[in-house]
């Protein structure tokens, strides 16, 4: 039975009351976890998310977290966020101002989650339906007044600790005006490289997978089930350290069919970032140290689910802009910590969170 917007609102009340005096806490008794999943659904607010809810063939697996919250998303510069200081937020704890990419209101670089835990030994990895130096994705390994400096937040990938990553992009490491072949020193820093398909096995070096020239196509247009896919893999190779790791997967697309006010284009790429999280979900249940989170960095396009013609029985996707709004967007989080992400709070927190969870 499809739950209406009305309900999951009482739902994340009632989770946002519930948990505003953990979020408050400076510290944390409880189990910590060792992983942790960060699933970001570009551009997914409420209604999304309540999108997903009405459209899946199935139960959603939004509805299997226990713990929501509410995230502020405004940048340092900005009522309403981009992308690239909405993910700054989530990689530094610091609000920058838009186009910022892993810099602070005066471009100076802020050291990310992922360099951090990689110099504790702990694995790191990115998936990304985009370009993997489009800004989300881009904000967890790069430091670049821009988000359009694409092959400048390129070349910082040969020299960054992570992992694994994998999604489009491969023409800013083989086809750049600076003649520089990044595939090439890829390799020298021990990546294998995948640029025709998702490998179905993996050897122990860093895995480079750039599936696309540029972003990856839509699920409108059969991209078929990378997100997921990718996904798992990841966690497979990431998993192999007994120290841990952190993945950031990001529903790219999500945004941009809000940009596009293209309903089916949005809730095509909704429906494919939920599978996204029973994979994680899976995981981390089997695994049971891990902590999946969910969140956005924004809204887009002000999308509703209005009624059709006035018929309360049927919907009405629409849209209200073509660009972002400054809605609060929700937090779902499931595992060891996860009581931490109830209450209401700036995105800036979730990596406050992260990093507490993580003693790092």
């Amino acid at each position: 039975m499809k739950r209406s917007p009305l309900i999951i609102l009482f739902i994340l009340c009632f989770a946002v009351s519930s948990g505003i005096a953990q979020t408050k806490k400076d510290n944390y008794t409880g189990k910590k976890p060792k992983n942790i999943i960060l699933l970001v659904g570009d551009g997914m607010g409420l209604s999304e998310v309540s999108a997903a809810i009405y459209y899946k063939k199935g139960v959603p697996n939004f509805e299997r977290f226990s713990t929501i919250g509410l995230s502020k998303t405004s940048a340092s510069s900005h009522l309403v966020t981009d992308s690239a200081a909405g993910a700054t937020a989530f990689s530094t704890g610091k609000k920058s101002y838009n186009g910022a990419i892993g810099v602070d209101k005066d471009t100076l670089a802020i050291e990310t989650i992922v360099e951090k835990l990689s110099r504790k030994g702990i694995s790191t990895g990115l998936v990304a339906t985009s370009s993997i130096v489009h800004a989300t994705p881009a904000s967890f390994f790069a430091h670049v007044k821009s988000r359009r400096l694409y092959d400048e937040i390129a070349s910082f990938m040969p020299n960054s600790e992570v992992d694994f990553f994998a999604g489009g992009g491969l023409k800013y490491f083989n086809q750049r005006e600076d003649g520089r072949d990044l595939i090439a020193e890829l390799k020298a820093k021990d990546f294998e490289i995948h640029t025709d398909k998702l490998p179905t096995t993996l050897n122990g070096k860093k895995q480079a997978i750039l599936l696309a020239e540029d972003g990856m196509p839509k699920m409108v247009d059969n991209r078929g089930d990378f997100l997921p896919k990718a996904t798992a893999l990841a966690l497979k190779h990431l998993s192999k350290n007994k120290k841990g790791f952190f993945l950031m997967a990001e529903g790219s697309q999500i945004d941009w069919g809000g940009h596009s006010n293209d309903a089916d284009y949005l809730i095509s790429e909704l429906l494919d970032f939920d599978e996204t999280l029973a994979v994680a979900l899976d995981f981390a249940k089997k695994n049971g140290e891990t902590l999946v989170i969910v969140t956005a960095d924004h809204e887009t396009g002000g999308f509703t689910l209005a009624t059709k013609g006035g018929d309360y029985n049927k919907l009405d996707p629409v849209f209200s802009t073509g660009g972002h709004s400054g809605t609060m967007v929700p937090v779902f989080a499931e595992g060891p910590g996860a009581s931490l992400f109830g209450g209401i709070y700036e995105n800036t927190a979730i990596y406050d969170k992260m990093m507490l969870l993580l003693n790092k």
